[in-house]
């Protein structure tokens, strides 16, 4: 192990990644995920995506590549991150409880056939899992992003990405590879089936 932190930091990264890559279970996964969205988005419907944290970041990085654009110039596609708005997540957390945060959101603005994306490293926050079930009780599809243990989104998740690793920034960084790669199949994917009209 070389005493150089960013050079171990990348190697790790860099193994973790190259595990994910080979994965034919997670690659079949995001593929699914894929697939899943381009349906929503093709039938009028949106996409919801929520975060804590880094994963609150990533949650509007993601909304932002399927609204404006990720590669190609095309339509805007409907994707929201529920983690933008202060005076909703203020209000909620205060009258309810942080808990709360999402879940009132997807009750509020999610319909049946919407697809809410919950990213969670852990797999263990209450007000991403409360979402979910939010999510599940007005129909939309869930999918989920997590890390090794993450497993109790299972449950919770019509789909679910789990990265092979425990490490929080690992996590995160190939589940934006991840996520890179499934935006760029959501914009062709959507472009393909508007050739066809």
């Amino acid at each position: 192990m070389s005493q150089d932190i960013i050079a171990n930091h990348l190697q790790h990264s860099l193994t973790a990644l190259e595990r994910a890559a080979r994965d034919a279970a997670l690659l079949a996964t995001a593929h699914r995920v894929a697939a899943t969205i381009v349906d929503a988005l093709r039938s009028g419907n949106r996409l919801l995506i929520i975060g804590n944290g880094g994963s609150a970041a990533d949650a509007q990085h993601i909304a932002a590549e399927i609204m404006g654009r990720y590669k190609k110039e095309r339509p805007a596609y409907a994707a929201v991150a529920l983690t933008t708005d202060t005076s909703a997540l203020t209000a909620i957390g205060n009258d309810y409880s942080f808990e709360r945060v999402f879940a009132r959101q997807v009750e509020g603005l999610g319909m049946r056939g919407d697809v809410l994306m919950a990213l969670s490293t852990s797999g263990r926050s209450r007000n991403i899992l409360a979402a979910l079930r939010m999510a599940r009780e007005r129909g939309l599809v869930t999918i989920g992003f997590t890390g090794s243990n993450g497993e109790a989104l299972r449950t919770a998740c019509d789909h679910l990405l789990v990265v092979p690793s425990d490490d929080t920034p690992v996590i995160q960084q190939i589940y934006m590879a991840y996520a890179h790669g499934i935006c760029d199949e959501i914009e062709q994917g959507m472009m393909r089936e508007a050739a066809k009209e």
